[in-house]
């Protein structure tokens, strides 16, 4: 059968996520992988999350409430957000495919950092967008750089704050000169997934600069610090204007009850945020420590994962380590030939990466 699908999809590679660990464990005969690969929460999640589903059980034959009602309240009063400035979705991957489609049309342009997050790329594809790729500058996101690629064809600026993968970021300073610079009709999507793991102050408070800036859409997840990414729950925060023309093509009931009630019962768990928070904090300095003794250059991170180059092919060394029982990111598929990207998981995972990867970068394979 010859498939007459939209000639625009032959651009786009699907995107490729971290194996399972049922997948790894499948292929290697490994009873036990430890997965450093996805930048997820080590520490799991909080048990109050556990105790809120247990209690909810009662109510999943029920659709569950079109527009997150409890979530989107609680989430404000913990905050200080508007409510009316929210938007959830089935995690930023939805939301993010939203924005492209209400404001990119064929041959319009996105912006977008190179080496960033992937699904940005396919958004504008699909639209039959253009992509205008600004090499990064000293790892980290040029803003000065961006600024000169934009002409009367951009429509989407799309900047990941902290970035992925290399976890460097650009300070409230700078995004506001830049904000004040630009058109205030490009769409400028902040994407910040890992923003609960910054310890730098001058890192944009940028809900409060909502007012000043109405083309900023601010994007947040609660599959990090809050361990929940198998519930798939993203949100944004915007003007009410975009809210409501997101909401036009967004998916009815996209979030699904359970995944409300346990985002729900993880803000009532700020401690927990906190130790998440304090764990990644101290084993990034391990991870310092380590790689200034193993003489590897690194990226100094504002997440949950750590760049460093190993010197030698990134994806023969993560072969290596997989054999080895721990799952970690080659930077190959981000262009970056002898980088690995690690998750900061358990000091004791920490450890044992680093023991195998001493083991590892020592033999000749």
């Amino acid at each position: 059968m010859s498939l007459k699908y939209r000639k625009p999809l032959d651009n786009i590679i699907s995107y490729a996520p971290a194996k399972t660990i049922e997948e790894i464990e499948r292929e290697l005969g490994i009873d036990k992988i430890i997965r450093l690969s996805a930048n997820e929460n080590s520490l799991g999640y909080s048990p109050l999350v556990k105790e809120a589903i247990e209690t909810s059980f009662n109510k999943i034959n029920l659709y569950p409430d079109f527009n997150c009602s409890k979530l989107r309240t609680k989430l404000a009063e913990t905050y200080g957000f508007n409510e009316k400035q929210l938007i959830f979705g089935n995690g930023s991957f939805e939301l993010l495919s939203l924005i492209g489609e209400v404001f990119i049309n064929p041959n319009e342009e996105s912006i977008i950092p190179e080496p960033s997050f992937g699904w940005y790329k396919v958004v504008t594809l699909k639209m039959e967008g253009k992509i205008v790729s600004v090499p990064l500058k000293n790892n980290g996101i040029d803003l000065d750089y961006i600024k000169e690629k934009i002409n009367e064809k951009t429509k989407v600026i799309w900047l990941c704050n902290p970035n992925n993968p290399t976890g460097t970021y650009f300070s409230e300073e700078s995004l506001v000169q830049f904000l004040k610079s630009i058109p205030s009709d490009i769409i400028v999507v902040l994407d910040e997934a890992y923003y609960e793991f910054v310890e730098n102050k001058d890192y944009p408070d940028s809900v409060k600069l909502l007012d000043r800036f109405k083309n900023i859409i601010i994007l947040r997840t609660f599959s990090k610090v809050y361990g929940l990414a198998s519930f798939r729950v993203g949100y944004g925060i915007t003007s009410e204007e975009i809210i409501a023309v997101l909401n036009k093509i967004r998916l009815p009931i996209n979030v699904n009850f359970l995944a409300q009630v346990a985002a729900n019962a993880s803000l009532e768990d700020q401690e927990f945020r906190n130790k998440v928070y304090l764990n990644n904090l101290k084993e990034k300095q391990f991870f310092y420590k380590a790689f200034d003794e193993l003489d590897l250059e690194y990226i100094p991170t504002q997440t949950n994962f750590i760049m460093v180059d190993v010197k030698k092919n990134s994806l023969e060394v993560f072969n290596e380590v997989l054999k080895r029982g721990i799952s970690i990111r080659a930077g190959i598929e981000f262009g970056m030939k002898t980088w690995l990207r690690i998750t900061i998981g358990t000091p004791e995972e920490n450890k044992l990466l680093v023991h195998i990867l001493k083991e590892v970068l020592n033999n000749n394979f």
